[in-house]
Order: structure tokens, then sequence, then C-alpha cells
């Protein structure tokens, strides 16, 4: 295909969630459509991210069963992990995902090719190298997809043994007997969760007052407070200086704060653009002070006819879904149908620690912040009879809502969760948020009996000022 010129409706650069999703989306309009990917379409989310990620998340809570089950009846020795084997399974899955989207690629007709791409003048795409490498194309328009890479620390050369980030992590088939994270967001916190569920002695060290900094504090309260019962060390507002090597393993060092030796470090300090070699001369595109693509409400960048998604954007949450979400604004917008910009303080997070972590919309301090009156009502899972049945109480529902006039919860502005499965129960809050719900509107909605969304049931009830079970 080295010689081979030709003109789509788009070209995506970038195969991971947001450009899959635009190719896709695009195809199913009948746009032609054109991705080049420079390693395995899926990107970072299926191959070194969220996938992987809570493969070994999910491995951590079947061992967290094996070893309650004395609760239930059960009698077994005490249960040793192959993590090897995990590893294995978490390529298995990863592997029949890939399949899976590469064929709906090809059902699609989306040509897909192989290398990277660089936007170059008037919508041209070369690509670069990879087996398709010298072919140029011409796309009506262009969509930026490139995604992130993990940032790294000065002094802390990434080897895959001793200092790693979460793409060497995830490739591991032995886990350390101790470890230190650098970094308490949501993707230190899950690799921290999970390596001490598995044996290994972890601490956290987070430059910010508090880990999950993003997340409404009570809801991170009841993380940090887990954590620290299970002998999670948490070392906050450290500055983190350097490491000295050993035989094996490491000596962190902090700013005030005493050694720690550790057998691994796993550096977790968020996520750079990849825009390197992305932009040719003369393309129109603006990227801001850090290397992101700056786009506006619509995915729409400085160039014309060229759109941005995904982890590369600006100022919006590294997330898959909202790569997604976004992938959908930028093909609507092309088509000029009427869309719906993203409304980032809206879109759901989910965090997979133990205990998980779910909200959407704004926290209680940045309600206030903006000047909202606010009614703050919340519930523990431990009155819940489910959490009761399964034998995982830890945990609350809080919920945020603008206060009225007369002092009554009005609409919805956060619900804020911790506990077990809460990824899987933020639906019903999200839909109350983003749908402009009152208290009692929300409050009117069944929610089946025994179920651990029942506590956002009963939360809400007494948001709308009656609760049945709680105050």
């Amino acid at each position: 295909m080295a010689s081979e010129s030709k003109q789509f409706d788009v070209v995506v650069i970038g195969g991971g969630p947001g450009g899959y999703a635009a190719a896709l989306y695009a195809a199913a309009a009948g746009l032609s459509v054109a991705l080049i990917e420079r390693d395995k379409v899926g990107g970072t989310c299926l191959h070194r991210g969220c996938i992987p990620a809570k493969e070994f998340l999910e491995t951590a809570h079947v061992l967290r069963t094996i070893q309650h089950g004395s609760a239930f009846g059960f009698t077994t020795s005490t249960p040793t992990v192959d993590f090897a084997v995990s590893q294995n399974r978490k390529n298995d899955v990863v592997d029949q995902l890939h399949k899976g989207l590469s064929g709906l690629l090809k059902g699609r007709k989306i040509d897909v090719l192989d290398g990277t791409g660089l936007l170059d003048a008037n919508n041209s795409v070369v690509v670069l190298d990879g087996a398709d490498a010298g072919t140029t194309l011409t796309g009506k328009n262009v969509i930026l997809a490139s995604g992130s890479v993990p940032r790294t620390l000065p002094g802390f050369d990434v080897d895959g043994e001793v200092i790693l980030t979460s793409d060497e992590f995830l490739a591991l088939s032995e886990l350390p007997s101790s470890a230190a994270v650098i970094g308490g967001g949501a993707i230190g916190c899950e690799f921290a969760s999970m390596l001490s569920d598995m044996g290994s002695n972890v601490t956290i060290v987070e430059g910010l007052p508090s880990i999950l900094a993003g997340c409404d504090t009570e809801v991170a309260s009841v993380v940090q407070r887990s954590f620290k019962k299970r002998g999670i060390d948490i070392v906050t507002n450290a500055k983190v200086t350097g490491h000295t090597p050993g035989q094996t393993g490491t000596t962190l060092h902090l700013d005030g704060v005493d050694d720690v030796q550790v057998d691994m470090v796993i550096v977790s300090v968020g996520r750079r653009p990849r825009t390197e070699g992305l932009l040719g001369e003369a393309t129109g595109v603006e990227l801001d002070e850090r290397g992101f693509v700056v786009a506006d409400e619509y995915m729409r960048t400085a160039a014309p006819n060229v759109f941005a998604v995904g982890d590369v954007v600006a100022g919006t949450p590294q997330l898959a879904h909202v790569g997604f979400a976004e992938a959908i604004v930028a093909i609507k917008t092309i088509l000029g149908e009427a869309t719906v910009p993203v409304n980032y303080d809206r879109v759901p997070w989910a965090i997979y620690t133990n205990p998980e972590v779910a909200f959407c919309g704004l926290t209680e301090a940045a309600a206030k912040e903006r000047g909202y009156n606010v009614v703050v009502k919340k519930d523990p899972f431990a009155g819940n009879g489910r959490a009761r049945i399964i034998g995982d109480t830890e945990g609350v529902v809080k919920i945020i809502a603008e206060k009225n006039a007369d002092g009554t919860a009005g609409q919805l502005l956060g619900v804020h969760m911790a506990g077990p499965w809460v990824t899987e129960q933020l639906g019903a809050g999200y839909f109350a948020v983003n749908w402009e719900a009152t208290a009692s509107e929300a409050a009117a909605l069944i929610q089946p009996h025994p179920s651990l969304s029942e506590t956002f049931g009963e939360t809400l009830l007494a948001l709308a000022g009656r609760g049945l079970h709680v105050g």
C-alpha cells in the first residue's frame, strides 16, 4: 500500500476508544472511514489499562471471597494465588475482546492501516511507519485520537522490574512482596488495593492532602479508612525526592518523611498526551502548554474539519467512556446533525478499589463553591439487607441537591457512592442527575428488594423529606 493515495470522508488517527468509536459511528452513518493505529486497535484501555487492570482487581475479589468462605459454611485451606494464571486469563480476555473489535471494524468496511499517522496540511494524513508506511490519505474530515501515555518522574527511569508505570505493572507475572505507589489517584489506588488484597505490603505516596482528589471528601474518607484498616500505609502531603536502588528493590526518599524500602515502585502520576509526531507544519491545530490538543465543545480544533477526541484533548477527563461520547459528538457534528456536547461535570466515574467508588455530578464542596445552597443526605450500606447477605457493608451513598427557597431539596446536583458494586449501581444516579430530576421525582422511582440499589433509593427518600429507614 506504500504508493496508495485515497480519499475518505473520515480519517481517524488512533485506534483507542475515542478513535474506534468515531470510526464505527461514522461507518454506521454511511461514511467512508480509514483508521490508522500504530499498535493494536483497542488502545491503552483494552491492552494496557481498563480491561487488564479490572481483570486483576477481579482476581483480588475472588481471593477475598474464598478467604471469607467460612462465614458461609465453607471449609477451605488457606488459598494461594498463582498470579501467572491470572495474567494468562487477562491475556485471554483481552485477546477475545480485540478479535471482536477487529471483526466489528472489518464488518463495517473500515480500512484499518498499521502505523503512526501524521496530520499534514490540507487534511493530508501520512502513515510514517509500520506495515503501511508511506501511505498517504486525504480526509474530508480528520479525527485526532492518538491517546495518552503514562507520565514518569525525573530520576525514576522505568526498567520494568523495580520502577514501573501502569504499562509494565499490568504485564507482571509475579507480584512483589512490597511496593510503593507514587500517586493516590484512581489508578494508583486501584493498584494499591489489588496489591494489598493479594498479600503485598503497600505504601501510597500522595503529594496532596488526601488520596482520590476530586472525589467527594466523605467518599474518599471511606476508602482511606478501609485502606488503613487493611494495613496500607498512606503518606500524604509528600514530596518524592528520589530513590536509591539496592541489591533488591530500592529505597524511596521523601522530603521530611522517613525513607520507604520496597521491592517495587509504581509511578502513577497521571498521563501525558501522545502528540509527538502527530502534527506536521502548518496544520492549524493548536496545542496547549502541556501538549494536549485544544478543541471546542463540538470537538472541533482550530483547523477546519479537524476534530480531536479522547485522552489527547485538553481539559477533559481521561476516561474511555468520555472518549466514546466525544466521538459521537464529533461525527454528529460532521454529519450536520443536532448534537448535545458532553457535560463534563456530569460524566460517570468508576473506581474499582475495594471498596469501589462511583460518582457523577458535583461534590458537596464544588456545589458550594459554585454558589449553590445545598441539601445533603447520606445513608450507609450497613443497613442494607443485600449488603448484609453478601457480607460487604462498608460504604455510603451521598446525594447533593439544590436547596429550594422553602428549604426542601430540588434538582439533584451530584450522586456519590463508596461500597459494594457501586460501579454497577451508578446508572440510576447518572440518569437522575443528567435528566435534572428533583429529589422528589427521583425518590418516586422504586428500587427492587433486596438489592444494593435500595440504599440509593432510601437516600433519595430522605432527601425528599420522608425517609423510611434513614432520617
